[in-house]
């Protein structure tokens, strides 16, 4: 018990350390390569971020442990929206771009549809089998190369980027990082984060187990929330040095490549049966991404309030009781 506490504590202070230096190294990039912290939030730190989702499902594939995979995935994206969005949110309201707004969340929704459609190809193919077979994880590793190709695009377009009164306060406030700096806090951010996740996932699982919770609830609950720990902590210290860009960016990024190409790769290896995971979550996930759109939305004024933040908290309290009533 007493070295799970201490890994717990260890892998705290690394993802904090990580997403502060991810941060200010990232962004220090985008101002030199004149790109957007939001391009920036959906490619590099959102790859960075997703990482332990990436290495834990392609190790449940290879394993034969494949329902692992969908779990983690789809544990994590709800995580994403209804947590990080919403405490990110409550710290300091988020005002999201109009682009993002138009389509990037727009993709969000699609791929939580995609995801509904194939957690009931069973009933759809009449088979009765429930998975993401190695044809449809082609195909999403064919969309993830699109929306790459997109997002890149759209970097490159010589319009005016739309800039937020929190981009501009960031920037006043924004350390000034040679190159060479730049990318050494990077790739430093993204290690600390994806070791200090797996720490604290395994300081986290092995208290639960001392404590006697099932490994059911652990898998749902604890390696879900803790290989999205890098994503929490990267939108907060975004939100709070006034990258809502980033911050964002981050949240939708993860949650595309999550499915895109998380589940794509691992499909690709080896087909992934859904198991356990049903409706309840796959139409949860979807039910966060259509009020992440609504709240952004809502009144006109593109931002997600403190009120909107603690809903979407709420929402994975509610979620989270419903998954431990039914165990």
């Amino acid at each position: 018990m007493l070295v799970d506490i201490i890994w717990l504590i260890v892998g705290l202070v690394l993802i904090l350390v990580g997403a502060n230096a991810l941060t200010d190294g990232a962004s220090s990039i985008a101002r030199k390569l004149g790109i957007s912290d939001l391009v920036v939030g959906l490619t590099v730190v959102a790859f960075g971020t997703s990482a332990p989702e990436l290495a834990i499902s392609v190790l449940s594939a290879i394993s034969g442990s494949a329902p692992l995979a969908v779990g983690n995935v789809v544990g994590s994206n709800i995580f994403n929206i209804l947590v990080i969005i919403g405490v990110t949110a409550m710290v300091r309201p988020i005002v999201v771009q109009r682009s993002v707004m138009s389509l990037e969340i727009p993709m969000v929704i699609l791929s939580s549809v995609v995801l509904l459609v194939l957690g009931n190809s069973g009933m759809l193919n009449g088979d009765g089998i429930n998975q993401v077979s190695r044809v449809s994880g082609i195909f999403l590793l064919i969309f993830f190369l699109l929306f790459m190709r997109y997002t890149f695009a759209s970097a490159k377009q010589p319009e005016v980027a739309e800039v937020t009164t929190q981009e501009q306060e960031g920037e006043k406030t924004e350390k000034q990082m040679g190159t060479v700096k730049a990318i050494i806090w990077v790739v430093a951010g993204l290690a600390a984060l994806v070791w200090g996740g797996d720490k604290f996932v395994d300081g986290a699982s092995g208290i639960a187990k001392a404590m006697g919770v099932s490994e059911a609830v652990i898998g749902l609950t604890i390696v879900a929330a803790g290989t999205s720990l890098p994503e929490l902590a990267t939108s907060i210290v975004a939100a709070l040095k006034g990258k809502p860009g980033l911050a964002v960016g981050n949240v939708i990024g993860s949650n595309i490549f999550n499915i895109l190409l998380v589940l794509g790769t691992t499909a690709t290896i080896s087909p992934l049966p859904f198991g356990s995971i049903g409706n309840l979550d796959l139409l949860t996930l979807m039910g966060a991404s259509v009020a992440f759109y609504i709240f952004g939305w809502l009144f006109g004024e593109r931002t997600i309030t403190r009120t909107e933040g603690a809903l979407l908290t709420l929402g994975y309290i509610a979620y989270v009781a419903t998954l431990l009533s039914n165990i």
